[in-house]
């Protein structure tokens, strides 16, 4: 059976820190109120010459690095992001030709902070339908464009950042023991989209507009949405929850994070947490995670991990994995 196996990982940050001091100057908010309703400390603001296609470039380059290959042993690049660098041509497209690749294939994914699961899941089948061998997967943001810097409820919230995969085609038994990516579960339900959205777009106002969201809302539905792919991810596998050695959630507030673990009986010193360093980074936030307790040995060859996320739309989905 062909398993899609995680060969390299890789991030990018923009220069600039902005910690909740600073925007305390800025806002009517402080520190405290910060920390304690979302766990966030600080996040990265994209500067000058920094936009998504260069974040997730950079984050691409580190990922084929570790994974000792190069651009041209890519088929395929999916971006997943909601803050593309133009309307088009697609940011994948962009980071193809920026990274000298003039073959094979790029397009972007657009499931807001459920990006990366759903470009992981779109990977997945393409590399077990046989359409490509390697494929990149980035998660890319720069939220800082479209936030409305005078909401104190939503501009305290998100951050800037890449990070990406790279996922190969690889020879598995059929069991839950292969490494590589064991089920993935999808959803989305529309009836939710003005509780978290943008007010505007290119037929719609023709403009880029804010970023607007009903925080208690978005809140009440998160716990339980993330449950439900979670446990129908197990279910797909026949797994359970004490076979889980990491869970690797969406970053965007602490509460739902440690709200979900302990719903689901998931011990929190095995949850990855890295939303007070960089706040919610949307489609990047999970790539960034999972990158950050790879990278320092916490996350080991044949672990089992789980991705989760939820975003506007909503959309929301899971990925059981094995290192």
């Amino acid at each position: 059976m062909i398993r899609s196996v995680v060969r390299g990982f890789g991030t990018s940050l923009p220069k600039r820190v902005l910690t909740n001091r600073e925007l305390e100057s800025m806002v009517d908010t402080s520190d405290e109120w910060i920390v304690q309703r979302t766990g966030i400390r600080q996040r990265y603001i994209a500067g000058e010459g920094e936009t998504t296609a260069s974040l997730g470039e950079a984050a691409a380059r580190e990922a084929l690095d570790r994974a000792g290959l190069t651009a041209a042993d890519i088929d395929l690049i999916i971006v997943a992001t909601s803050t593309p660098d133009n309307t088009f041509p697609a940011t994948a497209v962009n980071i193809q030709n920026r990274l000298g690749m003039h073959h094979g294939y790029a397009f972007d994914l657009q499931a807001v902070c459920s990006g990366f699961v759903y470009g992981m899941a779109t990977a997945d089948a393409y590399i077990r339908g046989g359409l490509a061998r390697r494929v990149l997967v980035i998660g890319a943001e720069t939220f800082s464009r479209i936030l409305d810097w005078t909401d104190r409820t939503t501009c305290v919230l998100f951050g800037d950042g890449a990070g990406a995969i790279v996922l190969e085609a690889q020879e598995g038994e059929g069991t839950v023991a292969d490494r590589g990516v064991l089920t993935a579960q999808l959803r989305s339900d529309g009836a939710h989209l003005e509780k978290l959205y943008v007010d505007g777009g290119p037929s719609s106002t023709g403009t880029v507009g804010h970023l607007r969201m009903e925080g208690r809302e978005v809140f009440k539905h998160a716990v339980g949405m993330i449950t439900d792919v979670i446990v129908a991810a197990f279910d797909a596998t026949g797994l359970s929850i004490e076979d889980l050695d990491w869970l690797v959630p969406h970053q965007a507030n602490r509460r739902i994070i440690d709200g979900s673990a302990k719903k689901l009986g998931i011990p929190l010193e095995k949850v990855v947490v890295t939303v007070d360093l960089h706040g919610n980074t949307s489609a990047a936030s999970i790539p960034l995670a999972l990158a950050s307790a790879a990278a320092d040995g916490r996350i080991k060859k044949g672990d089992l991990v789980l991705l989760e996320a939820m975003g506007g739309g909503f959309t929301w989905g899971a990925v059981l994995l094995r290192w």
